[in-house]
């Protein structure tokens, strides 16, 4: 492989001062204006609907406490799912043998360094958030005496709290938190390490053996992913379900995860690293944000008209929540402009997947579009009419996003930017398409 030594394969990438400053700036505004959307309803502004619509009985005064823990939740579940996403794209490569892909895997990996932050954070802010977050954590929903019982959460209770008494401790529910959160990580440093050890010492073993861990991985990730979207997610709305909700939350972390894979590589391109990556490789990411975001708006479509034409009450009311709301029915149409109509028609074009420009704009419009996509499944069924997209959803959002670029980079920086020993390495000069 003495030809291609131009490429450098000893590369590690440099976290400058002046990166990680510009990533500080955008979390100090982000945090300012989380700080400005605190201190407004505080201060009393903005305050006179203050009746929370989602719950009865004891529970009528909304506080301005439970919109900030609703963005916390809706940040967790988003970032960790970009997280655990880049571990994913990672093991389907190895799993399907991909060649075109092997400048790119560290990349991919890379977002995985979130996951033991993003898990603290998750474990810790459900302890404190639950109660404004999961109206399945009160007790007296439970109580057959008490006026709040609900029958249909009592049925599901065990969903929660096995082997314990329902509304008592949500034993069953947590320890699947600490079971998913583990394994992710669990798999994320065994893939990780065994591609670093490939680096030092050669040999198509490697390439096996993390084939065969990332298939495991991908069939435990299966179940997961799928289970982890209605434990985080779908719970929050008890009455309602959704049999392809899963699918629906895996769709939006992929195109939203693929989208931070890209801007990255493009980053990373832009600055002289990852020279053997082309814009044939680049153009083949443009596609894959492509195709999912058409496979997104599939999924979107499929559980609406089910719903919609079956006109079941239980489960038209999570549409009839957002579609008549005048807070959350511009922000659904606003969901499908920037994740399906946008990258539909600028991604369309071959160029437009080849040229960095589009790719930078659409990615980042996409990474905002599917939080968008997290926070009307959590809002509405958190805080009712008193939310929104305001300085404090935004500011959140910053936080959180400067927070994971600043973990994966750092993560990036530590060791070698390309697989230099991967066997498909070979294969992966020569791709054009």
């Amino acid at each position: 492989m003495a030809h291609h030594t131009n490429y450098n394969l000893d590369q590690k990438f440099d976290f400058t001062a002046a990166a990680k400053k510009a990533i500080f700036i955008v979390g100090g505004i982000g945090a300012l204006l989380l700080f400005i959307g605190i201190l407004l309803p505080v201060l009393g502004v903005g305050a006179d609907h203050a009746v929370h619509h989602g719950e009865t009985g004891t529970h009528d005064a909304f506080h301005w406490t439970q919109r900030l823990f609703a963005n916390l939740w809706i940040n967790n579940v988003y970032f960790i799912g970009i997280g655990i996403i880049g571990v994913f794209f990672f093991a389907i490569q190895y799993a399907a043998q991909a060649g075109w892909s092997a400048g790119l895997l560290r990349v991919m990996i890379s977002f995985g360094y979130w996951l033991p932050v993003g898990a603290i954070i998750m474990i810790v802010s459900f302890f404190i958030v639950n109660h404004d977050i999961f109206h399945w954590t009160h007790s007296y929903i439970f109580d057959a005496n008490s006026p709040e019982f609900d029958r249909i959460i009592n049925n599901k209770g065990n969903y929660f709290y096995w082997p314990m008494e329902k509304g008592s401790f949500p034993i069953f529910y947590i320890v699947r938190m600490f079971a998913f959160l583990g394994l992710w990580i669990f798999f994320f440093f065994k893939l990780k390490n065994l591609s670093f050890q490939e680096d030092l010492n050669g040999g198509v073993g490697y390439w096996y053996t993390i084939r065969k861990w990332a298939a495991i991985f991908l069939v435990v990730f299966a179940v997961t992913s799928s289970i982890s979207a209605w434990d985080w997610v779908m719970s929050i709305d008890t009455h309602w379900f959704s049999t392809l909700f899963g699918w629906y939350v895996f769709s939006s972390w992929f195109v939203a995860g693929l989208s931070a894979m890209t801007l990255v590589a493009i980053f990373l391109r832009e600055r002289g690293y990852l020279l053997m990556v082309n814009e044939n490789h680049i153009h083949d990411m443009g596609k894959f944000i492509f195709a999912f975001s058409i496979f997104w708006t599939y999924l979107w479509f499929s559980q609406f008209l089910l719903i919609y034409y079956a006109n079941i009450p239980e489960e038209s009311i999570y549409f009839v929540e957002r579609l008549r709301s005048d807070i959350y029915s511009p922000i659904l149409f606003l969901n499908i402009g920037l994740n399906f109509v946008l990258p539909f028609f600028v991604l369309m074009t071959r160029d437009a997947k080849r040229h960095t420009i589009f790719l930078k704009v659409v990615c980042s419009f996409i990474i905002f579009g599917h939080w968008v996509d997290f926070f009307l499944m959590v809002q509405p069924g958190t805080i009712g009419q008193n939310g929104g997209i305001g300085f404090m959803e935004i500011g959140m959002f910053l936080v959180f996003a400067s927070a994971v670029a600043f973990v994966v980079l750092t993560g990036l920086s530590k060791n070698l930017l390309v697989a230099k020993n991967n066997p498909m390495l070979e294969e992966s000069y020569h791709h054009h398409i």
